[in-house]
């Protein structure tokens, strides 16, 4: 049976064995983590609906750049839930292994959101289905 969150505008289920981390809503942001057993995650954050999707989207692959030296990037547009999300994925190399990374973001009722999915490369094609549930849990809970 999955596990659900629901607190400050932010509603969707999760695998019940990944640990909720609420350390940023915590600190006042509101924002979520869930991680698996394997150290991948899964993040959402909620911004006015004022703030463009792309330039979010955008701010997170700059940050990825300065952060990794070799990042390959690629743009996205893709639907789910009934939902238009722009975004990209990416690949980089972390501690001697290659990771993936998928940034979404979209306007959703009266927020802006952001999703952010994270594991190695060997796992993350494992997980890539758990990631767009927990996404389709959040579209659909927060989009009505």
């Amino acid at each position: 049976m999955p596990a659900r969150f629901d607190r400050m505008g932010i509603a969707f289920q999760y695998p019940d064995n990944w640990i909720l981390d609420e350390a940023d809503a915590v600190a006042g942001q509101r924002s979520i983590t869930v991680s698996s057993p394997c150290g991948a995650f899964w993040s959402v954050a909620l911004h006015p609906a004022s703030v463009d999707p792309a330039s979010l989207a955008q701010g997170v692959v700059d940050a990825m750049k300065e952060e990794y030296k070799e990042v390959e990037i690629d743009e996205v547009h893709d639907t789910l839930a009934g939902h238009a999300l722009v975004g990209y994925d990416m690949s980089f190399y972390y501690l001697d292994f290659v990771n993936s990374a998928q940034i979404r973001s979209l306007r959703l009722g009266s927020t802006t959101c952001t999703i952010f999915c994270q594991a190695e490369d060997r796992d993350f094609d494992k997980l890539a289905m758990v990631f767009r549930a927990i996404t389709a849990s959040l579209l659909s809970e927060m989009g009505t």
